[in-house]
């Protein structure tokens, strides 16, 4: 399926036109699987990383469908922030106005934060396409003002963020309001345990869609490891931008407590950064958004859950101040540079305790160089492979020479001692090179 034009979907020629204004070449990866999927209405659980096309996989088989005589909410996306959900909003309106459909059409976005009285009032004629944040969606049917159950078909973005942020008691409230027969669309980053309950309760044998996305490829994507040491993480965050001198990087904490005393103790030491997390007000989020958009800040402090709600621009480095516990959630990080193309560095402060995960991600195909900082420059830790190739080899030929060991029948005082000059004398058979059979 690599070779799929958009033009084998079978999609209207209105709609064919839309995605030549919009300059899309060839689908990608989770286009190529989802809009077969989202035409034949089908209900779906889709997996994909950031800046895989995701957004545009189900808008235009969706919007394709939509049928301009009936004044009725036909298409509802959910998404967990308002930034996102403002996000899809305006690619719906993009698409709307690339297709000069504005007189047929109508899509409106329904987030908290707005007058609920005007909304109300501006639903009177009913939209098509509704996009928006749960609880202001289900507020607006509970109070009769959209009428839900005409829609035939739901999206539910970023459905494992709805989890954590608690908003899936929303969606559910949502879809019980609805035609049985809804179409549902669930895309979500992971599939956490957690969240298959509400799945198991809404999609009856839904078609499972795990796009294999490129991973940050070696040509465009660097990712340098450096070892924390006991070392202050804000002292070596500002030895890194001393080096980096990043357009914009986004330096992620894994908890927003965390998040809010980096932020501190970098400003402290002179970085201007801004702030970005779950625990901000809607009013502060705004601001903060406004001043990255105005390229206020070099330097951006975030968690996973923030920076997967929006959508930032020009992200030259990532700098993981912590790292991730799971693989994903360190492929989404990335996954924020090296976008479309354009170089990116990935810099990883790590401990001991992170080496599993370096492990993983190093056997799905990520090369990581490993460097320290030292005297204010980069230094490459050269003898990291050495050693460690070194020590696996020492490893295997001590777990060999156990093998040859004859063991006592009857253990006698200082058998140990026996044994392990048994080992030694094996190994220098097995390895004459003295070099490799020095005691350590």
């Amino acid at each position: 399926m690599t070779d799929q034009k958009f033009n084998s979907f079978g999609l209207q020629p209105m709609m064919n036109d839309i995605i030549s204004k919009l300059n899309f070449q060839e689908p990608t990866p989770i286009q190529q699987k989802v809009i077969p999927s989202v035409l034949r209405n089908d209900s779906i659980i889709g997996q994909s990383h950031t800046g895989s096309g995701k957004t545009h996989a189900y808008l235009i088989p969706l919007l394709n469908q939509i049928d301009a005589s009936k004044k009725e909410v036909q298409v509802v996306i959910t998404a967990p922030t308002r930034e996102l959900a403002t996000q899809i909003y305006n690619e719906v309106r993009k698409m709307i106005q690339l297709g000069e459909k504005e007189q047929d059409w109508r899509a409106k976005l329904l987030v908290g934060g707005t007058d609920k009285q005007k909304t109300m009032e501006k639903l009177k004629e009913q939209p098509q396409i509704v996009v928006g944040t749960p609880g202001r969606i289900l507020d607006l049917i509970k109070e009769g003002a959209l009428d839900s159950y005409t829609a035939k078909s739901m999206v539910i973005d970023e459905t494992d963020l709805m989890l954590d942020l608690g908003f899936i008691e929303d969606v559910d409230q949502i879809l019980v309001r609805m035609d049985r027969e809804v179409q549902i669309l669930v895309f979500s980053a992971t599939i956490p345990e957690r969240l298959k309950p509400f799945l198991n309760k809404y999609l009856e044998n839904p078609a499972h869609i795990h796009a294999e996305e490129k991973k940050p490829s070696p040509e465009n994507m660097e990712h340098r490891l450096i070892p924390l040491r006991h070392r202050d993480k804000a002292d070596m965050i500002i030895k890194v931008s001393e080096l980096i001198q990043p357009y914009l990087a986004i330096i992620f904490a894994n908890k927003k407590e965390r998040a809010d005393e980096l932020a501190a103790e970098l400003t402290q030491k002179g970085l201007e950064v801004g702030l970005i997390h779950g625990g901000l007000s809607p009013r502060e989020r705004k601001r903060v958004l406004k001043d990255i958009q105005n390229l206020r800040y070099q330097y951006i402090v975030a968690t996973d859950l923030a920076a997967r709600g929006i959508d930032i621009q020009g992200v030259s480095h990532v700098i993981n101040a912590d790292l991730p516990k799971e693989e994903e959630f360190y492929i989404h990080r990335v996954g924020r540079t090296a976008r479309a193309g354009l170089e990116g560095t990935a810099i990883n402060l790590y401990t001991d305790e992170d080496e599993k995960l370096i492990a993983k991600l190093e056997k799905s195909g990520i090369q990581f160089d490993r460097y320290d900082i030292k005297k204010g420059e980069w230094e490459l830790i050269k003898d990291w492979n050495e050693r460690s190739s070194r020590k696996k080899q020492e490893n295997e030929t001590d777990r060999e020479a156990w093998k040859k060991v004859r063991k006592p029948k009857k253990v006698k005082p200082g058998y140990k001692k026996k044994m392990k000059r048994q080992q030694e004398a094996i190994k220098k058979k097995m390895n004459p090179n003295p070099k490799n059979n020095r005691r350590k």
